[in-house]
């Protein structure tokens, strides 16, 4: 059996191990309260509502609020992670190539991250006066600080012996830098990839909740508290986790593609 094989395998059955303790847990929550729907409800459950043809708000099927609400908070987080990846990764480079704007940039950069999200949401809010603008932005400074630390931790990774070889060589810094730091940074830029895709989605559904205007987050809201069905609560959640499997299987992908060493095998 190929180990792309067992990968599937092992993939599947925790896909049907999670199921199973999912089906577990609401068996015993219809047993125990009289709306097991309102605490965890079957996945048949919610997959039949979603896939329901009945109108549940304005004319509107479940599945077209979902896709309404989950492509404006898509929409702005991708925004911001494409912004907050390319800044990242400018940041990482200029760091590397001098001490002095790493010793003004890092502190600040950590200092970001430090900071609550919920405390950021209003402030930048306050500032920019525009709730789509600020959402992007906090996507981006979330997306920023993961690709810039991984990325500048992938470049001085480089070994000496390398640097010594393409000394050896007569490579000039630009070539030096093309052909040996980039490379070999790429699994420190894809790592933190991994990490802030997700990030910036979670960072836009939070503020959803804060801010209003549309977006998962604000379905979240509204259907904890009773304004439309609970079972949109599932389905947001559902559909982050699946979003959050492809962005980090597609990086995945991507990384292997894109960087091939034989040491490097995870």
């Amino acid at each position: 059996m190929t180990s792309t094989k067992k990968k599937i395998i092992t993939y599947l059955l925790i896909v049907l191990a999670v199921i199973a303790v999912w089906e577990l847990f609401a068996s015993i929550i219809s047993v125990t309260r009289r709306s097991p729907e309102n605490v965890l409800p079957h996945i048949h459950q919610i997959i039949i509502f979603a896939l329901s043809s009945k109108a549940v708000v304005n004319d509107r099927t479940a599945i077209q609020l979902l896709g309404e609400n989950a492509a404006a908070t898509l929409t702005r987080s991708l925004i911001g992670f494409f912004l907050g990846t390319a800044i990242g990764y400018i940041a990482a480079v200029l760091m590397k190539l001098s001490g002095v704007v790493e010793k003004i940039l890092f502190p600040y950069i950590m200092l970001i991250q430090i900071i609550p999200i919920l405390g950021m949401a209003p402030l930048i809010y306050s500032i920019t006066g525009d709730i789509n603008k600020s959402r992007i932005i906090i996507s981006v400074l979330l997306t920023f600080y993961p690709v810039a630390a991984n990325t500048l931790a992938g470049f001085n990774s480089v070994s000496e012996e390398k640097l010594q070889l393409m000394k050896m060589l007569s490579a000039g810094r630009l070539e030096t830098f093309m052909k040996l730091y980039i490379p070999s940074a790429l699994p420190y830029f894809f790592t933190g990839l991994k990490v802030s895709a997700p990030m910036a989605i979670t960072a836009s559904i939070l503020v959803d909740t804060l801010q209003g205007d549309g977006g998962l987050g604000c379905l979240l809201v509204q259907s904890l508290k009773h304004a439309v069905s609970i079972y949109f609560f599932w389905m947001v959640v559902l559909f982050c986790i699946i979003v959050g499997i492809l962005l980090f299987s597609t990086f995945r992908c991507l990384e292997k593609k894109l960087y091939r060493d034989p040491e490097f095998e995870r």
